[in-house]
C-alpha cells in the first residue's frame, strides 16, 4: 500500500540536481563518446564508473547495478547555443540522430527548438537551443 502524502511542508528542501547516473555497458566506448564526440568536461574515472560535469550538474557513467536498472536513461536535455551547427558538428562525427532540429513552441522572447540522438549506449540525448530573434534570419515580407 503506498505511503499517504502528508500535508505538513517537508523539511527537506530539494534545490537543484547535483548529479544524474547513465547506464553504460561499454564504459570506454561511453567515455570517448562524452569527452571526445561531445566535448564535455571529463572530471575522473575510478573502476567502472566516469564522472563529468555539465555546468553545474555532474554526470556518471556506469554499469547497471542491478537488472532492472539495465536500461536506456531518461531523456537528458544539453543546452547549446548553436542548434543547426551543433547538429551539423555531431552528425559529420558520426552520430546518429532520430530527427532534425526542429522548432518545438515560439515564445514570447524567444523560440525553443530541439532535436535528438542516440549516445553510444543506446541512451536518447535532446539538444535545446532558445533561438533568439537576432539568431536566424528574419522571414521576407
Amino acid at each position: 500500500m503506498p505511503a499517504a502524502r502528508s500535508s505538513a511542508k517537508s523539511q527537506v528542501s530539494l534545490t537543484t540536481i547535483g548529479q544524474i547516473a547513465v547506464r553504460a555497458t561499454d564504459l570506454d566506448r561511453a567515455v570517448a563518446f562524452y569527452r571526445d564526440t561531445l566535448g564535455a568536461t571529463f572530471l575522473f574515472r575510478v573502476p567502472n564508473l566516469a564522472f563529468f560535469q555539465f555546468g553545474e550538474v555532474r554526470m556518471m557513467l556506469s554499469p547497471a547495478e542491478d537488472p532492472e536498472f539495465d536500461h536506456p536513461s531518461s531523456v537528458i536535455y544539453y543546452k547549446v547555443d548553436d542548434i543547426d551547427g551543433a547538429y551539423r558538428t555531431l552528425k559529420a562525427a558520426g552520430v546518429e540522430f532520430r530527427d532534425e532540429p526542429h522548432l518545438i513552441a515560439r515564445l514570447p522572447d524567444h523560440d525553443l527548438w530541439m532535436v535528438f540522438l542516440l549516445d553510444s549506449e543506446g541512451n536518447t540525448l535532446g539538444l535545446m537551443c532558445e533561438k533568439r530573434p537576432r539568431q536566424y534570419p528574419k522571414e521576407p515580407k
